[in-house]
């Protein structure tokens, strides 16, 4: 046997970018076809759930074919890429390797922190169950749904009876008999509300999953629909959503323009929703005179150690944030549903929240405690700069104890901010406004400002949460002060 040198198909599948996720957009590739790549050169722009990732190339080689289109959204594990890769050995073999007889490989060596490739697809596997069919007109049909769906079989045999073959009662319905169509939440509630039984629709989404636009079609009874049929138990005359019947109108578009919810909107969405509807918010309210904050940034603005360094009312609330959790730490934790604790942080990974163009981020500040009122404003002013970019790494997303979020810059003065999911607090600074206020027991023109903190009561009781609010209020009112808590 003899060892030549040649060329050989390499695919490069879309890895995990260490986020947990399963899929990512194609913001636009660097590349195209033919061109000649080096190893980690920048390949391409991802989007993830939290931002825009550069994908570096894992090979050295000519880029052969690119798979997916700008603008497609695929899942972890896909296939994105083809490269030709010279150099690497092969034997007198006659059958060439080729991309589509490799097997999947276990890990892209070259991806520095990108994690192993995901299998089967990049999605997780649901867990067998086994769901027993209509027993009334022969013997049930068992279908196995997880792993192995789409398989149905006989009874389970057992060591004294023989399994018998069985005929399914009634039409076949689009999905094997005992098993659920498949579909999401918010879409199986939508057909129910409309009384369409999903098991007459055929999906049209990955995996035939039902989607909610094979619902309205449905309704709207679009040519080339299957025919709905009301639920069973369904009140024919029960109201229809407005917005479900606008949506389905054959061939009226209202005006309406249409974007597909993906990407960090996405993401943002499902965090809010399970944000909102698993910590019992609570929100505090207090309207203190900032004065004295406004006339030390002044000051601050000039100084020499500050010189170049973007200074705003946002680095002084950042800084009372931090000293008011480390008199009052429980809003410095999070709730760990699994085990059953509350696990109170060390750090505080002070998270801020910022309007991009590709929607709302929350990267945060590590340790954000240690740090000094200098360091503090160069690392916010940097995280601000880097977040309007869209260039936040996925490490910055992570790992956040407490945030802030400021909404005086839009020139709201209060609101009910709902927490980041996993933690605790989350503070609203409003604008600053002047105001006649009370001042040494005459009405004078100052400096106003309100805080609006929420808090998961799961964690916080009132007693803590009024606390740290009154400790940043003081803080923000007499700066002074700062010295009697450190």
């Amino acid at each position: 046997m003899t060892t030549t040198t040649s060329t050989r198909i390499r695919e490069f599948r879309l890895p995990d970018l260490g986020e947990g996720l399963t899929e990512s957009e194609i913001v636009q590739w660097r590349v195209a076809e033919g061109e000649t790549v080096e190893l980690n050169q920048i390949i391409a722009d991802v989007e993830t759930a939290k931002a825009v990732v550069e994908l570096p190339s894992p090979y050295a080689g000519v880029v052969v074919k690119l798979h997916e289109a700008a603008g497609a959204v695929v899942d972890v594990g896909a296939r994105i890429v083809s490269f030709e890769v010279a150099g690497e050995p092969e034997t007198d073999d006659p059958t060439p390797m080729s991309a589509s007889n490799e097997a999947p490989e276990k890990r892209e060596p070259n991806l520095v922190g990108y994690g192993a490739a995901v299998e089967k697809g990049g999605r997780p596997q649901r867990r067998s169950r086994t769901l027993r069919a209509d027993t009334s007109m022969g013997t049930p049909v068992t279908t196995v749904v997880g792993p192995t769906a789409g398989r149905t079989a006989g009874p389970t045999a057992s060591p004294t009876t023989s399994p018998t073959t069985s005929t399914p009662a009634g039409p076949i319905a689009s999905t094997p008999a005992g098993e659920r169509p498949r579909s999401t939440p918010p879409v199986r509630k939508l057909a129910r509300d409309l009384g369409i039984t999903l098991d007459a629709l055929t999906g049209t989404g990955p995996g035939a999953l039902i989607t909610r636009a094979d619902v309205l079609a449905a309704l709207a009874g679009t040519a080339g629909s299957p025919t709905a049929t009301p639920a069973a138990g369904a009140d024919p005359g029960a109201e229809v959503p407005v917005a479900a019947v606008r949506s389905s109108a054959a061939g009226s578009t209202l005006g309406e323009t249409r974007t597909p919810i993906r990407g960090m909107r996405k993401h943002t969405a499902a965090a809010m929703v399970a944000s909102a509807f698993t910590a019992p918010h609570v929100t505090e309210f207090l309207t203190i005179d900032v004065t004295e904050t406004m006339d030390l940034l002044t000051e601050l603005k000039a100084a020499r150690a500050f010189d170049g360094t973007r200074v705003t009312p946002l680095t002084i609330v950042a800084k009372a944030v931090c000293i008011a959790i480390s008199r009052n730490p429980t809003l410095n934790s999070s709730w760990d549903e699994a085990s059953q604790e509350i696990v109170q942080y060390a750090d505080v990974n002070l998270g801020i929240a910022a309007a991009t163009p590709r929607g709302l981020l929350v990267p945060n500040i590590k340790a954000a405690q240690s740090l000094t009122l200098v360091d503090l404003a160069r690392a916010l002013n940097s995280l601000a700069d880097t977040a309007r970019a869209g260039r936040t790494p996925p490490a910055d997303l992570a790992g956040g104890t407490v945030s802030i979020t400021n909404i005086g810059v839009f020139g709201i003065d209060a609101g009910t901010p709902i927490l980041n999911p996993g933690e605790a607090a989350i503070l609203a600074m409003g604008a600053v406004r002047s105001m006649p206020w009370e001042y040494q027991g005459a009405v004078a023109l100052r400096s106003v400002m309100t805080l609006s903190l929420s808090f998961d009561h799961r964690l916080v009781d009132g007693e803590q949460g009024s606390r740290f609010l009154a400790d940043v209020g003081t803080i923000l009112r007499k700066p002074a002060m700062v010295l009697t808590m450190v």
